[in-house]
């Protein structure tokens, strides 16, 4: 039986029906098109699961591993001990990388002031940082697992201190593509002389697909090794190859099934639009005479300085991650260009003008609000001398997992903050202890993603990038 009631609720519900489907209609297409994109296209963008503070990463990771004791760590008490034998607690049931025996103590023979409204203490060797001090969250208790350089450097950037595992520009990329399909998402670069000792694995894609591995490109030369048609190739003889390719590749993909020849014609795809887009990015020519005065950069030259100018071009043109290794930092004592007083202050002016300018100017920009950075080694050095070679006529020190210092800016991580404490000596941690698993689940909070739910199935299990358990933690006190 209709009523009046019932029929006037058909209505309602006809009308909305109508309503959504009609007025929704763009919205549908927009979901389809969006899925059709990403299954396409891997690097397509995604919006994150969660808030995002952060949109883009610059990491600067000091390969080797700098003195926290010479820069961040003023320990006065070390000081007076100077000189002295190492206290047997020390040592007892310890493994060092290169110490034997039992080493002296090793006070540091720089100055330390406080600086900024926030007071913390900062070397004399960083009289850049120090101007912008008030902008960044220095952790001075961070701490890892790993006493070798390779293990160290694979355990904060994969996860994991052995090769094969995924790295962190690869885990973004994966959750979040990237802004700009004509550049890479995740870009990789060096200085110093060497790359890291962890190697090319540092920004590899291990279990993920190929196409979020870094692509490592250079401030001088060729920005990418073999990017460039080579003779007699021109650029529509390339792009009729890359459609045979890709005939090809999707026939094969069809009857295969494998994710690996979907990564091949993207990687592809992306290597012909960027002949053209990354010779212009990458030219810091075109920046003004003082913007590369701020930075201290040369065009035409490898420098950690260029690298920092660089970096800061990336983000502003859409790349999600970039990750730069400046190699040097490797301070046992066993010569003069190993010793703290000689290699030491140069090393730190190389980093010191350009670390600094970068965050001033992606602040002035507008940029530093969404962008990380991040600076810092894969651990710290000992309070007391390295006495491999005996004690000898020069001073460095041995690795040290216990205890270290990094500093995060922008992207929402706190202004002026001064985070965690060691102890007298600089041994142990005494106060608010920060774990390499912390950082990567804090990093990932701050793009949106959820550090404990991004993984990719291999051998069984749900891999992610802060391992199988959930010891990694958000560290609030970091953040603004």
């Amino acid at each position: 039986m209709i009523t009046t009631d019932n029929l006037d609720l058909q209505c309602v519900l006809q009308d909305t029906r109508r309503h959504f489907l009609r007025g929704c209609g763009l919205g549908l297409a927009g979901m389809f098109l969006d899925s059709v994109q990403a299954a396409e296209n891997p690097m397509a963008p995604k919006k994150p699961p969660r808030e995002a503070k952060a949109k883009a990463v610059i990491y600067l990771h000091m390969t080797g591993s700098p003195s926290q004791l010479e820069l961040f760590d003023y320990k006065p008490e070390l000081k007076k001990y100077h000189g002295q034998p190492c206290p047997e607690e020390l040592l007892r049931g310890k493994r060092f990388a290169f110490i034997k025996g039992v080493p002296k103590m090793l006070g540091t023979p720089y100055q330390f002031e406080k600086r900024g409204q926030s007071g913390g203490l900062v070397s004399e060797l960083l009289p850049h940082f120090s101007k912008v001090v008030d902008d960044v969250t220095i952790a001075r208790s961070m701490n890892t697992d790993q006493f070798n350089h390779a293990p160290a450097q694979l355990f904060v950037h994969t996860g994991s201190p052995r090769f094969g595992a995924a790295s962190m520009g690869s885990w973004v990329t994966y959750g979040l593509g990237t802004e700009n399909q004509d550049l890479p998402g995740f870009v990789v670069l060096t200085s110093g002389g060497n790359n890291p000792d962890g190697g090319k694995s540092l920004w590899g894609s291990g279990i993920l697909p190929s196409v979020y591995q870094g692509v490592q490109c250079r401030t001088a030369g060729d920005p990418v090794l073999y990017l460039s048609n080579p003779d007699g190739v021109s650029r529509t003889m390339r792009r009729k190859t890359l459609d045979a390719l890709h005939d090809l590749n999707t026939l094969q993909q069809k009857q295969s099934g494998d994710p690996e020849t979907e990564a091949r014609i993207a990687q592809y795809e992306l290597a012909y639009r960027m002949q053209v887009s990354v010779p212009a990015v990458m030219d810091i020519s075109k920046e003004t005479e003082a913007t590369r005065a701020l930075y201290g950069a040369e065009p035409g030259k490898t420098s950690f300085a260029n690298n920092c100018l660089q970096a800061r071009r990336l983000v502003e043109n859409g790349v999600r991650f970039v990750q730069l290794f400046h190699w040097g930092w490797d301070h046992h004592g066993n010569s003069r260009r190993e010793d703290i007083r000689y290699a030491l202050p140069d090393q730190v002016a190389s980093v010191d003008r350009p670390m600094s300018a970068l965050i001033s100017d992606l602040k002035q920009r507008g940029l530093l609000d969404q962008t990380i950075v991040v600076w810092g080694g894969e651990f710290g050095r000992t309070p007391m001398q390295e006495n491999r070679a005996g004690s000898g006529p020069y001073m460095g020190r041995d690795h040290h997992p216990y205890a270290f210092t990094m500093w995060m800016a922008g992207g929402g991580f706190g202004k002026g903050r001064n985070i965690g404490m060691t102890d007298k000596m600089g041994y142990y941690i005494a106060e608010n202890p920060v774990s390499i698993r912390d950082l990567q689940a804090t990093l990932l909070n701050q793009l949106g993603l959820d550090p404990y739910r991004l993984s990719y199935p291999d051998l069984g299990l749900n891999q992610r990038l802060i391992g199988p358990t959930d010891e990694g933690r958000v560290r609030k006190e970091l953040l603004a």
